[in-house]
């Protein structure tokens, strides 16, 4: 499967989100958007009314990762302010998850799931066959900046197998530190959307046109594509 790329909105400069978007819209396959609620991470970014008024200039689905306690207050929002993608984390809903998961997909949006570094991917066994995607952190949720947590490289190469054994349907991506750094052994774990933020992406020039080239220049230079 050709890599994909989903830029991470939450280190983008917002006050150039028109010009960078429409740069976007030529070069990423999604764009990801974190949707915190200042109790599941302490940290407050983006929020159901950004999505909506982001959905008027996006032309590449819209994937809302949902760091928050109580998910299913967000799924009607999001849905009505144009997501292609709701995807809660795994240890807010494995109380609900078959009702969350076909919530979301009653509505005609892709579900996936997000795992926090310290979750086993045996917390979710039971409803792979039934989600789109599946996140995998490799950094802890709710700040950027963080360093790369190398043992996800096996929980990565877990959810590849699993994926390949039972011919589920979902894409494997990555969040947290996608960068020139770690392009290679994701990619070689498994990896298949990469999330890209400040280190991968928006730091690399001021120019995002430019940026973006610089990004996948280190990418292609570091796996074998």
């Amino acid at each position: 499967m050709k890599p994909k790329f989903s830029p991470s909105l939450m280190c983008m400069d917002l006050l150039e989100i028109k010009e960078q978007t429409q740069i976007l819209n030529n070069l990423c396959d999604f764009y990801h958007i974190d949707i915190m609620d200042g109790h599941f991470v302490k940290n407050i970014t983006l929020s159901p009314d950004f999505v909506s008024a982001f959905s008027k200039i996006a032309r590449k689905p819209i994937d809302c990762h949902l760091m928050v306690e109580h998910p299913d207050d967000f799924i009607e929002p999001l849905v009505n302010a144009g997501a292609a993608f709701i995807c809660p984390h795994a240890e807010t809903i494995n109380k609900d998850a078959f009702r969350i998961i076909n919530k979301i997909k009653s509505f005609g949006c892709k579900a996936g799931v997000v795992l926090n570094p310290a979750t086993p991917l045996s917390f979710v066994e039971y409803y792979l066959e039934h989600i789109d995607k599946l996140t995998i952190m490799t950094v802890d949720p709710g700040f950027a900046g963080q360093p790369f947590i190398p043992q996800m490289l096996e929980k990565i190469a877990q959810a590849k197998e699993l994926k390949e054994k039972y011919d589920f349907k979902y894409l494997i991506e990555v969040e947290g530190s996608c960068s020139e750094k770690t392009f290679g052994s994701l990619y070689n774990a498994g990896t298949e959307v990469f999330i890209v933020g400040t280190s991968g992406l928006f730091s690399k020039d001021k120019d995002l046109t430019k940026a973006w080239e610089i990004m996948q220049n280190e990418f292609y230079s570091s796996t074998t594509v």
